[in-house]
């Protein structure tokens, strides 16, 4: 017999018909009809109420506390909204990132109250690898596909093959009940003890042509951590609107800004061009073929062990749960 403990948080699977549209309305006794307890015992903890476009990093740090503090269970499914599911998966993957038990999150792109929807395929299917997981992590089912909680990304917005898995292979799959296992997860937790802490001072810019010097100066004002959508390769403008002047000031006071690219498959090689090697010369730190909801989480939890910038970098570029298959 399996010990599950499922946190609900809301979300489009517990939503129903309300005045100003589809709202969270689902108590968790109404959301617990819906799981085949089968010989397993189930418990249910409502943890949240929200909309997932309202949830915060501090409700990660929440959810966290609350499987902390419930050790005793075997496995945890967490119901979610889809909106930011993937931001989720990925905070808690660094979390919890040296916790030895399967942390699933489900959601649906309709919800449970709707005749036709997707939710109880997605409860049914993690149920399943909560039962039959011999692995630990936090990850995400959906549409039958288990994919690292690092890897997630949203890439439809009513379809119910609504994630993807980013620059990393589906590590298993729920066909007619059962799990398939495709690729078999390696543990991968930080090589140091963490703190269950946050610093959310991040900021995230999209560089596009014509994009204006004055965010770097805006974001050296707050002291903050910064990442960067890149052009390709991890490039940025040096000519006209110097960019790469803006990535040097703030590295030389002190501050991370990490280096993505806006092109969501197949990551980036930041010392190809001349204009990706400026980047990094600037102090840019190249996140590799993360993807951007990782690299949020990331920083914020980096930034929540240290201040220190070379230890940023470190951290950064070391592969923890799953979230970076090369620099």
């Amino acid at each position: 017999m399996k010990k599950i403990l499922v946190l609900a948080t809301g979300g489009t699977i517990a939503s129903t018909p309300q005045k100003n549209g589809l709202a969270p309305g689902m108590t968790v006794d109404q959301l617990s009809t819906f799981f085949d307890r089968e010989d397993d015992q189930i418990d249910f903890i409502p943890v949240l109420d929200k909309d997932s476009t309202n949830m915060q990093p501090e409700d990660w740090l929440k959810i966290a506390q609350t499987i902390l503090k419930n050790p005793d269970f075997d496995a945890y499914i967490i119901t979610h909204g889809t909106d930011t599911m993937a931001y989720t998966a990925s905070g808690l993957s660094y979390l919890l990132n040296d916790f030895r038990k399967p942390i699933i999150l489900t959601g649906s792109q309709i919800p449970l109250s709707f005749q036709h929807t997707d939710a109880k395929r997605n409860i049914a299917d993690a149920l399943v690898v909560a039962r039959a997981a011999d692995f630990s992590g936090i990850f995400l089912v959906f549409d039958g596909q288990v994919i690292a909680g690092t890897r997630a990304v949203k890439v439809k917005s009513h379809s119910f093959d609504a994630f993807a898995s980013i620059n990393f292979p589906v590590l298993a799959q729920v066909k007619d009940g059962r799990l398939e296992m495709l690729h078999t997860p390696i543990f991968s937790p930080a090589p140091f003890h963490a703190k269950l802490q946050l610093d959310t001072n991040v900021f995230l810019l999209k560089a596009f042509p014509g994009l204006s010097t004055d965010f770097f100066d805006f974001v050296l004002k707050k002291r903050a951590g910064l990442i960067v959508e890149s052009f390709g390769n991890g490039g940025l403008p040096n000519i006209g609107r110097d960019l790469v002047s803006g990535v040097k000031k703030m590295a030389d006071a002190g501050l991370a800004v990490v280096v993505t690219t806006q092109i969501m498959n197949e990551g980036q090689d930041i010392d190809l061009y001349e204009v990706g090697q400026r980047v990094a010369a600037a102090g840019g730190i190249s996140a590799g073929d993360m993807n951007t909801e990782a690299i949020v989480a990331k920083l914020m939890w980096t930034l929540g062990q240290t201040h220190d910038l070379k230890q940023i970098k470190k951290i950064i570029q070391t592969p923890i749960a799953h979230d970076l298959d090369h620099i």
